[in-house]
């Protein structure tokens, strides 16, 4: 009798186990979907919120401004981050349509996306070990202000994120404006005041349409090449931003 009990004892405690087994792991679910749920909901929210800030507060400070100085440090260069913004109004005319004609002719026209292009770029890409963007001005923005470098399906499903807001939230005025102050143009430089110092000795908005060309010409790699010691290529992509320049319409920002 005392083994027959001691049977259904045991018997009767495995399911309580197996029971108490299932309500932690729900238990776990439950709270792991719930952190996921807040990190969406403030990753969200303080999106919006920085973006709507930039919308008038002008950025500090980049990721990629940062990485670049931890970059210098470690081959034994000085701490370097060289820039000076000046607003929309201060930036010659021929800086920014060298922007549009470099980067984004469709930038007053598209919604943040140039899809025409991006399709462009995925084909050459296809066929090319070479990589080749298709971004506008507005993702540009998006990724050099909120993101850290790098190339990865999440960093571009963020980037998007962000491109679709500064589309709602800024004007094209603004996009162009932050886009120029904020862009990489040499080693340790970053806008368009720091660039046209540094490599015409003039102001931003002192720049002519051959300066405004050659310093969007060397925007794909800011670091290889130079626009006062330009290579063919560079010379190449030169004639072309400001052949492009020339066909642009009206800039109406």
């Amino acid at each position: 009798m005392k083994t027959a009990k001691g049977k259904t004892t045991n018997a009767n405690r495995k399911p309580a186990s197996g029971k108490s087994k299932g309500i932690f792991r729900g238990g776990l679910f439950k709270l792991v979907l719930r952190i996921l749920k807040l990190a969406f909901i403030f990753f969200v929210g303080s999106s919006i919120f920085f973006v709507i800030l930039y919308r008038f507060v002008n950025p500090p400070i980049t990721f990629l401004m940062i990485q670049r100085g931890f970059e210098r440090k470690s081959a034994g260069k000085d701490w370097k981050i060289d820039k000076q913004w000046v607003n929309f109004d201060q930036i010659a005319d021929p800086m920014k349509r060298a922007a549009v004609a470099a980067e984004d002719q469709t930038f007053l026209e598209n919604h943040g996306f140039d899809f025409n292009a991006i399709e462009a770029a995925y084909k050459k890409n296809e066929r090319s070990k070479k990589l080749i963007g298709g971004s506008t001005i507005t993702q540009q923005t998006a990724k050099n202000v909120f993101l850290w470098p790098g190339r990865s399906m999440v960093r571009k499903a963020i980037e998007s994120w962000f491109t679709l807001l500064i589309d709602v939230f800024w004007s094209k005025k603004r996009v162009m404006e932050v886009y120029l102050n904020e862009i990489e143009m040499g080693d340790g430089i970053y806008g368009v005041e720091a660039a046209s110092q540094a490599y015409f000795h003039k102001s931003a908005s002192q720049l002519d349409n051959s300066e405004a060309a050659a310093i969007a010409s060397i925007w794909p790699s800011p670091l290889k090449w130079s626009p006062t010691d330009p290579s063919d290529y560079v010379r190449h992509r030169q004639y072309f931003i400001k052949r492009n320049m020339r066909r642009l319409g009206p800039l109406d920002f």
